[in-house]
């Protein structure tokens, strides 16, 4: 008997090595999605793979020091964070069914027995009762090591979108600091203009008193001044705006931002080429592409898990106990049992329908996989184009600007020589004004579009 039970121990633990359902080979991105980006080829970008911190390449400490905020204290991380250390401990659990199962039982029960009452006896009988039971289960079709290898999808899975979480933060963080600091200009460039205005209000004034200038001309260029100045609070919205943003991105209430986040007046701004390198790297970075491959192995291995229910589960085990009046005799006699237990689902229906399903939820995987590639290569190269269009538009309302200006200092020349209206004047000034204004925010625009590349290039995180 006992090497009847040995040689089926021996034949299931040579199943135990076969696994139930498909391997899971990585995907091949094809040539195309590798390729060098369509938006690659102008000097706003180089070839070189782009760093994890990309902020540091603005150079500033105190961007820095928030990012650095951010990532230990924003509540989106910690979310994130504590999914993945959920999903671990999921893997801990799943590699534990491929341990010895031991349980411990131990009783004591008090009362008179039916045979006592019968004969008529008085008094208490004490029953005592312990065992110890142990229990292994033969992995016959690979049931366990799939699940394992499912929990171990999701944990990886679960990692790279605590990164991509990250990634999206840190954008956020950059933005809103970037966003205060561009409408702390733009209020500085407003102010300017209403401080050009005035002066010429005043020179305006002098001239209608001594008869070379009329009050309308006077109101004219009132009424621009105070729509100038009107722009002012707005600004300043947006900019309270930004730095409250900023506030809850780094973890902290309104009141507890530090003063020096709100200390830079002039706008973000790069002296070197953005590092975009190619299709490949890209692939290879973006945590939510690395998150939908994951995600597509532990749906492939679930498949493994259903498909293992069609093949007979072997348990091996034992126990030993006894039962007694005291302890002195309470494993006198002992008692034990050894040897396999054999469970096969015989309804085969219902398992090939959960077998279908798991099938069904690899393809719905696989689609979102090939959709996080195709998003990826999409949202990199339209954040491309729309740098370097943005860079376009900088440069022609930079030279627009600057005409804009020598038109202003010739026509206020023009008006003391008493050769032009002070109407041309007022359109000189309001041209002046609209061409300043609008070279504010296409600074600001160009960082907005080149934190969209950023984050759309992804991380590099380690750990």
């Amino acid at each position: 008997m006992t090497q009847r039970l040995l040689l089926i121990a021996a034949s299931a633990l040579a199943l135990a090595a076969c696994a139930s359902g498909p391997n899971y080979a990585a995907r091949l991105n094809s040539a195309t999605a590798e390729a060098p980006f369509l938006g690659a080829g102008t000097p706003l970008v180089s070839a070189a793979q782009p760093a994890g911190d990309w902020w540091r390449l603005y150079r500033d400490p105190v961007l820095d020091g928030l990012v650095a905020d951010a990532l230990s204290a924003n509540t989106d991380v910690r979310v994130a964070v504590g999914r993945l250390q959920r999903a671990r401990a999921l893997v801990r659990q799943s590699r534990a069914a491929r341990e010895p199962q031991i349980g411990a039982s131990a009783g004591a029960q008090v009362g008179r027995s039916p045979q006592a009452i019968a004969s008529g006896q008085d008094g208490t009988d004490l029953q005592l009762d312990a065992g110890l039971s142990v229990a292994y289960e033969v992995d016959l079709a690979g049931r366990i090591g799939r699940s394992i290898e499912a929990a171990r999808g999701d944990a990886a899975a679960a990692a790279f979108e605590a990164d991509a979480v990250r990634v999206l933060v840190v954008a956020d963080t950059t933005r809103a600091y970037a966003d205060a600091a561009a409408a702390a200009e733009r209020i500085a460039v407003a102010q300017r203009i209403v401080g050009l205005l005035d002066r010429s209000l005043a020179l305006t004034e002098r001239r209608r008193v001594v008869g070379l200038a009329t009050g309308l001309d006077t109101a004219r260029i009132a009424a621009l001044r105070d729509q100038r100045q009107a722009e002012v609070p707005l600004l300043e919205a947006e900019r309270t705006a930004a730095l409250l943003q900023l506030a809850t991105l780094t973890g902290r209430a309104p009141r507890d931002l530090p003063a020096v986040a709100a200390a830079r007046t002039d706008t973000l701004a790069l002296d070197s080429p953005i590092p975009v390198g190619d299709g490949a790297g890209l692939l290879a970075r973006r945590p939510d592409v690395r998150a939908a491959e994951r995600r597509l192995a532990a749906a492939t291995a679930r498949i493994g898990v259903a498909t293992a229910d069609l093949y007979p589960s072997i348990s091996l085990g034992g126990s030993v106990g006894g039962s007694g009046t005291s302890v002195s005799n309470l494993f006198n006699p002992v008692s034990w049992l050894v040897g396999p237990l054999l469970n096969w689902t015989v309804n085969r229906s219902a398992t090939r329908a959960r077998i279908a399903a798991a099938e069904a939820d690899s393809q719905v995987a696989l689609a979102q996989f090939d959709g996080s590639i195709l998003t990826a290569l999409q949202e990199t190269e339209t954040a491309l184009s729309a740098y370097q269009r943005a860079q376009q538009r900088r440069t022609a309302l930079a030279s627009a600007r600057t005409q804009a200006e020598a038109v202003v200092r010739r026509t206020r020349a023009l008006q003391r020589e008493g050769q032009i209206s002070s109407l041309e004047l007022l359109d000189a000034e309001r041209t002046f004004a609209d061409a300043e204004a609008t070279l504010a925010e296409g600074e600001a625009r160009i960082v907005s579009a080149q934190i969209d590349l950023f984050r759309a290039l992804g991380g590099n995180w380690q750990g």
